[in-house]
């Protein structure tokens, strides 16, 4: 009987992973990168004798797989993926692939903002009780790698639309859904339902003896959840106590209702912000659905650090705060950042646009922002929507450009927010690096 060949298209975190998986279960294993292989992914490839291509896609040996494994990154619109669809051989995510190998609890966080600072939470209340657990998605290692090579009881898993997508038979145990606001749109062809669609894929599958946990205030969410008949126990949570709330805030007190009731004084969350509130409410179901004591989530949501790059402090010089919150790739995600800001702000905006409305936050802009930067290969769309306000602005086009340019325009007592609003693939390598550029330029001052 001939192997099942697999192939997996981009050899990043999570395609080296399912490599390394697809080898173990026996398949005949090819990966393909269009771009440059990073030495750590050719390293961990080459140990498990898999094949493996950099800067090309050679079609033959692409378009005779049973299963492509893509990359999330992969668009649907790339001329492989056309290809591939066109002799009908399916295409899966390496957190599908790799949930057919393991029997462990899957506990899901999906939302277009507050992921990240949700899922490390959550993984923070579990590590803390004890749990066996990864970490998984787009933060932590390979789902597909941990269940090949150290798996564990329980897997927290950060959700983006674009894996959703290529999910078809994968279940979530828990899954969180924190919001849905527009966000990647050029992906969906500008098209919100399509987005809206990609988000609740989280619900599929899910049994009588799963939980559901959402933002009950969310008005998509709402009117969403009026076309599907939801199997699971629904845990809804909101910032005000509200019939059939599961989680809420009431009279300074953070209240937990599901499976039994825990309170604990709201002052006491380590996470500040409204933002921050939904998230450790969402956080606290999750661990509550888990079993986790009231003691340890107390204790976990008290003195949780934070995550890199969420509205992350990094200095104050000379009498100026300097705050990276990298990782608000959309214009939601600034207006949470704006929110909490207790200061006059100087505001560093853009990067590569992904049909961004700007119009959310600028009432936000106009009470709050004394100077605003931007910062982007293409600025004009900017220029366009800020400009006619009234506030001074400077156009940069590199982070040591904008860093000198929010010196000169912050006064002493103001923060320096970068909240972009964009995707960093224009001038970065990614999110991170463009926190990090950042970070590394305001201490140096």
């Amino acid at each position: 009987m001939q192997q099942k060949r697999i192939v997996i298209l981009g050899a990043g975190e999570s395609g080296a992973g399912a490599a390394v998986l697809a080898r173990k279960e026996g398949f005949d294993v090819f990966v393909s990168d269009l771009s440059k292989i990073s030495d750590k992914y050719k390293q961990l490839l080459n140990s498990h004798q898999i094949e493996w291509e950099e800067g090309q896609h050679t079609e033959e040996k692409i378009l005779s797989a049973d299963e492509v494994i893509k990359s999330p990154g992969i668009p649907d619109a790339a001329p492989m993926i056309v290809k591939i669809k066109e002799r009908a051989i399916p295409i899966i995510s390496e957190i599908e692939f790799a949930a057919r190998y393991t029997h462990s609890k899957m506990v899901c966080i999906t939302g277009s903002n507050g992921k990240t600072t949700t899922t490390s939470l959550i993984y923070h209340l579990f590590k803390k009780a004890g749990l066996d657990v990864g970490l998984a998605g787009n933060i932590g290692n390979s789902l597909a790698l941990q269940v090949a090579e150290e798996p564990h009881a329980c897997y927290v898993i950060e959700l983006s639309s674009f894996q959703l997508d290529n999910m078809y038979e994968f279940k979530a145990d828990v899954a969180v859904l924190l919001n849905i606001t527009p966000d990647h749109l050029d992906r969906y062809d500008n098209c919100m339902q399509n987005y809206v669609d990609s988000k609740l894929r989280i619900l599929q599958n899910q049994t009588a003896s799963d939980v559901f946990i959402y933002w009950n205030d969310d008005p998509i969410i709402r009117r969403e959840l009026g076309k599907y008949a939801v199997s699971a126990h629904c845990c809804p949570f909101s910032d005000k106590q509200e019939a059939g709330c599961e989680g809420y805030l009431a009279d300074g007190q953070y209240v937990l209702e599901w499976p039994s009731r825990m309170v604990m004084p709201q002052e006491q969350l380590g996470l500040s912000g409204r933002h921050n509130i939904y998230n450790s409410l969402a956080a606290g179901l999750a661990a509550h659905a888990m079993g986790i004591s009231d003691e340890v989530i107390r204790e976990g949501l008290h003195d949780f650090p934070g995550v890199e790059h969420r509205l992350e402090k990094v200095a104050t010089v000379r009498g100026v705060h300097y705050v990276n919150d990298s990782k608000a790739t959309n214009v939601d995600a600034c207006y949470y950042a704006l929110e909490s800001m207790k200061t006059k702000v100087v505001l560093i905006v853009g990067g590569k646009d992904k049909g961004n409305d700007y119009d959310p936050i600028k009432p936000l802009v106009a009470e709050k922002c004394s100077g605003i930067v931007y910062l982007g290969a293409d600025n004009a769309k900017l220029h366009a929507n800020f400009d006619q306000m009234g506030i001074p602005v400077r156009d940069t086009h590199s982070m040591k450009e904008c860093v000198e340019a929010c010196a000169q325009l912050a006064s002493e007592g103001e923060t320096v927010l970068l909240s972009p609003c964009c995707a960093s693939f224009d001038l970065f390598r990614n999110m991170e690096d463009r926190g990090e550029q950042f970070k590394e330029l305001v201490r140096a001052m």
